[in-house]
């Protein structure tokens, strides 16, 4: 768990994180996912070591925090790969099938590619409105956690990270759902007109 004197600071980066991820969350996706991945890696390195000294904590927050990044972007990028190199080479393979033998290797590694680039091209909407979800809530838990609400400091200096989950310890007033729809909202709407053409980052 973070110190309370680290909440302001840690609150202000959440709100950094929240306005990248909300409203350029799909140009800066690898950063915004790098971001959450570190965020989300200090707080359990920190709520697994408990009270210990500052300097302890520190260092587990940011050795926590670089695996997560790591880990997060890793898992993402390979995952989706995967996925759709996978289900290209077991359509191809049944096509085949149906022909008779196996497809030539070359071909095979060429549907591959391109099932891999399409599984990452579908992803697009779902990387808009994923982030712009997550990024709305990490908004409005950084602006209470700096208007100094009690229940967002503890979610800015967590000692269990499931705090930051929407809803469940900064009281889920009706206001905060309508800000979080508002937010999200906004935020496909400016990932959508900017990431028109554009490449992700």
């Amino acid at each position: 768990m973070l110190p309370a004197s680290y909440a302001t600071g840690t609150a202000v980066l959440l709100a950094v994180g929240g306005l990248l991820a909300c409203f350029a969350g799909y140009r800066l996706f690898r950063l915004v996912l790098g971001l959450y991945g570190f965020l989300f890696g200090a707080f359990m390195a920190t709520s697994i070591m408990g009270s210990a000294n500052l300097w302890a904590l520190g260092v587990a927050a940011v050795a926590g925090g670089v695996v997560g990044a790591l880990l997060m972007v890793a898992a993402y990028f390979m995952g989706v790969g995967l996925v759709g190199a996978g289900l290209s080479a077991l359509a191809m393979n049944l096509i085949w099938r149906a022909v008779g033998g196996d497809p030539p290797t070359w071909l095979l590694v060429i549907v591959c590619v391109i099932g891999a680039l399409a599984a990452l091209s579908v992803v697009r909407w779902v990387v808009i409105f994923g982030t712009a979800i997550a990024g709305a809530w990490t908004i409005i838990v950084a602006a209470l956690a700096l208007m100094g609400d009690p229940a967002a400091v503890r979610a800015a200096s967590a000692g269990d990270v499931w705090i930051l989950y929407p809803l469940g310890q900064t009281g889920g007033q009706m206001w905060q759902v309508a800000a979080w729809f508002g937010l999200t909202v906004v935020g496909v709407i400016v990932q959508t007109v900017t990431s028109r053409g554009g490449r992700r980052r």
